[in-house]
């Protein structure tokens, strides 16, 4: 991470260092949401010796030079790389360049307190890595975790990869050992939230991103090879116990639910001289690129196979990188648009509102796509209206079976007027 700051710095992203001493409860999120797509390093977090870090991800400028490449081709790089995983043989012991507490202590690490009503200070940029208790296959997957004690955490598994390997070590009656990384290069970090088979290591993705480069740590109490990262963390989800986790504010800048999740007990903390910790502003532009850009990939491939020509795919900020899709496409033949539709919603089932433009219409650029639902969008002929389709956890106003209503924009222009719809300033 520290050489992405460096990349950062020479390449004049905006990095503010706050220098006044500013408390981890609320104060800390209140200059977060001040700077929404800003790098911040708080170098006076009261009580705590360690700085806390926000914003290496929020944007996609930022995620692009992560990854070295632009912004539009964020999605085929990483197409790329989770077809093509890297096996790492780079591999070094977690005592060579971190220090090591005597006794796991949380109080010692300024975790942040975003909201008034969260279930209190959240670790949310921690990355978990584990086994599968039967395969010996590697998972690395972010969740956010809830600091419950000096050596105890609640975590938010939802039923994915991590969930998995944890309810076959419970139906064994075994913890399932796990190490937390935070603070991480932004490649890495990336890796993990992908989408991917359960077969796949997201480590080996992430060593595609950094071109075979990418160094693990291996942990001294658990049988764990970890990512380089400023804080490590070794410890154990139990079985068979749960407590109460939440609320927290999710991506769509409204409170998730109380529920009953597993508890993690730490046998270890390591950390690196002087390190950052990352922090992850809920529903933040950082939290929103970080879970929804690995989606992307899902419905280019999903509208690649019923329209060869698609140009690029973007969940929208606006739609919290969850709600909103849109996909740019060539158009060939009446009715590609709405074949585009139908296959980006079945791709992502939480999408809820999907536009397709032209390719002379950028995706990136919300001006844009208004622009083209003003001047090529007839109600009754180009919107698509699907009720009862099954939506996302996370929309406010999904009904309680979780069902949506949900709706395609064609938003392209009809083949047999294009010279009426010719953009001049696009075309001169």
């Amino acid at each position: 991470m520290r050489e992405f700051l460096n990349l950062v710095l020479e390449e004049d992203f905006k990095v503010i260092t706050v220098e006044k001493e500013v408390s981890a409860e609320y104060e800390v999120a209140k200059v977060l949401r001040e700077h929404p797509k800003d790098v911040l390093i708080f170098e006076n977090v009261k009580g705590y010796d360690m700085k806390i870090i926000s914003g290496i991800c929020n944007t996609r400028d930022k995620i692009a030079r992560g990854i070295s490449v632009t912004v539009p081709e964020i999605t085929k790089r990483i197409m790329e790389a989770t077809e093509n995983p890297i096996p790492i043989k780079n591999v070094e012991n977690v005592k060579k360049n971190f220090n090591t507490q005597k006794e796991p202590d949380l109080s010692k690490i300024p975790v942040p307190t975003y909201y008034k009503k969260d279930g209190g200070a959240y670790m949310t940029a921690g990355v978990v890595i584990a086994k599968d208790p039967e395969t010996g296959v590697r998972n690395a997957s972010i969740h956010r975790m809830l600091v419950s004690g000096k050596d105890k955490l609640g975590i938010r598994i939802v039923p994915r990869n991590l969930y998995t390997y944890y309810k076959k070590a419970e139906e064994m009656d075994k913890p399932l050992d796990i190490a937390i990384a935070i603070s991480m290069h932004p490649a890495t970090l990336l890796a993990t939230t992908t989408s991917v088979p359960i077969t796949t290591d997201e480590l080996e993705v992430a060593n595609n991103f950094h071109n075979g480069d990418l160094k693990l740590i291996k942990c001294e109490s658990v049988d764990l090879d970890v990512p380089d990262a400023e804080i490590i963390m070794e410890g154990k989800i139990l079985p068979h116990e749960r407590e109460p986790e939440g609320p927290f504010v999710d991506l769509t800048d409204t409170y998730d639910v109380i529920r009953d999740e597993p508890i993690i007990k730490l046998n270890k903390i390591h950390y690196k001289k002087d390190p950052f910790y990352h922090a992850i502003m809920p529903a933040g532009f950082e939290h929103r690129l970080l879970q929804g850009l690995p989606q992307e990939p899902r419905i280019y491939n999903a509208v690649l196979n019923t329209v060869p020509t698609v140009q690029n795919v973007v969940l929208t900020e606006g739609g919290c990188c969850w709600l909103h899709a849109a996909v740019s496409i060539k158009k060939q033949t009446q009715g590609d648009g709405k074949n585009v539709l139908m296959a980006a919603l079945a791709a992502h089932p939480s999408l809820k509102h999907a536009i397709v433009v032209d390719e002379d219409v950028d995706i990136f650029n919300p001006e844009d796509l208004e622009y083209a639902i003003a001047t090529r969008v007839k109600g009754d002929d180009d919107i698509m209206i699907v009720p009862g389709a099954r939506g996302s956890s996370l929309d406010p106003c999904a009904k309680p079976d979780g069902t949506t209503t949900k709706i395609g924009v064609d938003a392209t222009k009809p083949l047999d007027k294009l010279e009426k719809f010719e953009r001049v300033s696009f075309s001169e």
